[in-house]
């Protein structure tokens, strides 16, 4: 004799199914919990549906933004909310809450984040490009010299034929630690030819520890080139010129102690 226990089973069992059948896993995995809960609060059929594509939904945001991260290729653990305010006074909080909104990357304008090391320019790129990829977008994160291995790579193809290559395609491009070497011609060339392609088609981040009036001798000492690269890069763009202490010295100087 079959109960009303074991046919209301069978029932879950093939909702279950049906569900896994139409890809919606998680809320195959919570059908038993949730229908539990508005069968003991009495709740309508209506919010038995939302809870159930709200956990799937939800889940399925969780599952994007953690794929997008590891695609991103962006450094582990630095976020607008563990970065220190309080010890960079200087940098605009607001300005950057501001840009978190990613605005920017929609208008296609580029931040350059300037000052010496240590003082957070990477840890902001990094929380900013974090803000990206949980608003949507995609986002793709080179250490210089990563970058110019890759451009290398493909220096003899044309950049239409590169349209599927991160570093073109990416709607936020973070480009980390410009300036610290001074880079050969075919270098600024390949640097150059980046930045024109992106122009106008998607948004750039760069670090550095140059002034801009300091970007000639990174760029082979070749005034037009670097005049050329600089118009486009500083055409709606957002200027972060970051003063103060050392991070890492401040944590040397604290275990020094």
């Amino acid at each position: 004799m079959t109960t009303k226990r074991d046919t209301s089973r069978v029932d879950i069992d093939k909702t279950r199914t049906a569900l896994e059948q139409l890809g919606l896993e998680y809320s195959a995995q919570a059908l038993g919990d949730v229908l539990t809960r508005v069968v003991k609060d009495d709740a309508s059929p209506h919010r038995f549906l939302d809870e159930l594509l709200g956990i799937e939904a939800g889940r399925r945001e969780e599952r994007r933004v953690r794929t997008s991260l590891r695609l991103s290729g962006l450094p582990v653990g630095q976020t607008l909310d563990n970065f220190d305010w309080s010890f960079q006074p200087g940098v605009d909080r607001k300005q950057i809450e501001t840009l978190a909104t990613c605005a920017y990357i929609r208008e296609h304008a580029t931040i350059l984040l300037q000052g010496p090391p240590g003082v957070g320019k990477t840890h902001l790129a990094v929380a900013l490009g974090v803000k990206a990829v949980q608003n949507g977008f995609s986002v793709a994160y080179y250490r210089l010299d990563d970058l110019l291995h890759a451009m290398k790579q493909d220096a003899d193809v044309p950049p239409r034929r590169l349209k599927g290559k991160k570093y073109l395609k990416s709607a936020l491009l973070i480009i980390d630690e410009v300036g610290f070497q001074p880079l050969s011609r075919i270098e600024s060339s390949l640097l150059f030819r980046l930045v024109s392609w992106r122009y106008g088609k998607g948004s750039t981040i760069i670090t550095t520890n140059k002034s801009v009036k300091d970007w000639p001798e990174v760029l082979a000492n070749d005034e037009v080139m670097t005049t050329a690269l600089l118009d486009r890069l500083l055409h709606r763009c957002h200027v972060f010129n970051i003063k103060g202490r050392s991070y890492r010295l401040r944590e040397l100087e604290a275990n020094l102690k």
